[in-house]
């Protein structure tokens, strides 16, 4: 490469919202040390996969995809291949062997070292992934994306160790960054035109930087001027305390909504995914949350086929959705993760079963949301816009304050907040019009 021009980098991102935080995180970095993005691979000096291991058949794919960009190399040997995040820590010797074309593998504790790794030269794969207890990249800028929210990691790694789950292994244990500076990012986003903040940590609710617990930091954010809503991804049941339903219940800013994960309705199951709670204890918080948080909207991430799940087992996660009632719902069939201590179990449930399971419940929560959906046509309900629907053309689309998604005839400005009257719903979408008068 010319010595005197500008080094370009794309990144691709693969998985849940915390990875496109970190890749936010590598930009804002990278930027820092005279790395300029580039938005695609033919251009780029420098090519990034920010994976994610915990969806099924990850792997395949990230390796497929690095197979197909490494005629990038071919063509331009200077061109630096790597791969971040949690498949990097996870899968480091398996990469090495069915990706030999890749330069770099850093975990998700390591990113600080990105530009010392990049300017160490064309040679073998340099690798970066030891865990970091003490690493939050709380001074490192992030180059975030343009648009009326943002997504603001407060925590980093988890102390569950849920059976099931690889995070504790590929993030580390749980460490938190100091409110201050988390406070100060809030105000910088407002400053850009952020109208809603989205705190993030894979048990966000376990928040406690040693002075302010979640609770604190959530009411403290709640004061920055210019910030219209927040809210956060992915709290643990058994870290939703009453201090922080209260702060839901006292800040008007704090939006109505929760992504509240049961991942199973039977106490069996739960106990072997060592989840800490039971059904009954979750349904009791789910009371408290409705009966303190006026009209709060509730969403959840289930698992089917868990080792050892059963007809019962099933039945009964089966049941507590209908009692539950969510607006929406993530399903997924389980897919076994190497180094969790349920891989040691096999995957003892027929994949045919596994996906009976899950069309199942699929149905069941399409019909939920649907009817709680229609259940909103003819009242009206506060948007905040995002920008032009992708149809019909004309139209606009934002969020309600409950995380629905609301599309309405335009004009209207990106970042304002809009009253819609529902006109109709499908399980997905409200439909309306600008409310006037």
């Amino acid at each position: 490469m010319d010595p005197g021009r500008v080094p370009t980098v794309y990144i691709e991102t693969y998985g849940c919202q915390m990875n496109v935080a970190d890749t936010e995180l590598v930009l804002g970095h990278l930027a820092a040390h005279g790395y300029r993005r580039t938005t695609g691979p033919d251009t780029a000096d420098v090519i990034l996969l920010n994976t994610c291991a915990i969806r099924e058949h990850a792997e395949e794919r990230v390796i497929g995809r690095l197979g197909e960009l490494a005629r990038y190399k071919r063509r331009r040997p200077g061109v630096r291949l790597g791969v971040t995040g949690c498949m990097a820590q996870h899968l480091r010797e398996r990469l090495r062997e069915r990706a030999p074309h890749v330069d770099l593998l850093v975990g998700p504790d390591a990113y600080r070292r990105l530009p010392e790794l990049l300017a160490a030269g064309n040679v073998d794969p340099h690798v970066a992934l030891r865990l970091d207890p003490e690493e939050t990249y709380a001074d490192l800028p992030v180059a975030r994306g343009a648009g009326v929210r943002a997504w603001v990691t407060v925590m980093r790694g988890c102390d569950r160790f849920c059976t099931f789950c690889i995070v504790p292994y590929v993030r580390g244990r749980e460490r938190s960054l100091p409110g201050p500076v988390l406070l100060d990012q809030v105000r910088a986003l407002a400053a850009a035109g952020v109208r809603e903040v989205v705190f993030l940590g894979q048990t966000v609710n376990a928040y406690h930087d040693g002075s302010w617990d979640f609770a604190d930091l959530v009411r403290h954010a709640a004061r920055v001027p210019g910030i219209l809503r927040i809210r956060f991804t992915s709290p643990h049941p058994s870290d939703m305390s009453e201090r922080l339903i209260d702060a839901m219940a006292e800040c008007a800013t704090v939006a109505p909504q929760l992504h509240l994960p049961v991942q199973s309705g039977s106490d069996r199951v739960l106990t072997r995914m060592q989840r800490e709670y039971r059904a009954a204890e979750y349904e009791s918080l789910v009371a408290r949350l409705r009966a303190r948080v006026a009209g709060i909207a509730l969403s959840t991430d289930v698992i089917v086929g868990f080792p050892g799940e059963d007809e019962a087992d099933f039945a009964a996660t089966e049941a507590l959705m209908r009692r539950v009632h969510y607006d929406s719902a993530f399903l997924f069939k389980y897919s076994p993760r190497e180094g969790t201590r349920a891989f040691r179990w096999g995957d003892p449930v027929p994949d045919d079963e596994k996906a009976r399971r899950l069309e199942r419940l699929v149905g069941l929560q399409e019909t939920i949301s649907a009817e709680i959906n229609r259940g909103l046509v003819g009242s009206e309900v506060e948007v905040l816009v995002e920008g032009p629907a992708r149809r019909p053309a004309g139209w606009m689309a934002g969020k309600s304050r409950e995380m629905k998604t609301v599309v309405f005839p335009g004009p209207a400005t990106a970042g304002a907040l809009v009253r819609v009257r529902v006109e109709s719903a499908t399980s997905h979408t409200l439909s309306g019009a600008a409310a006037t008068g």
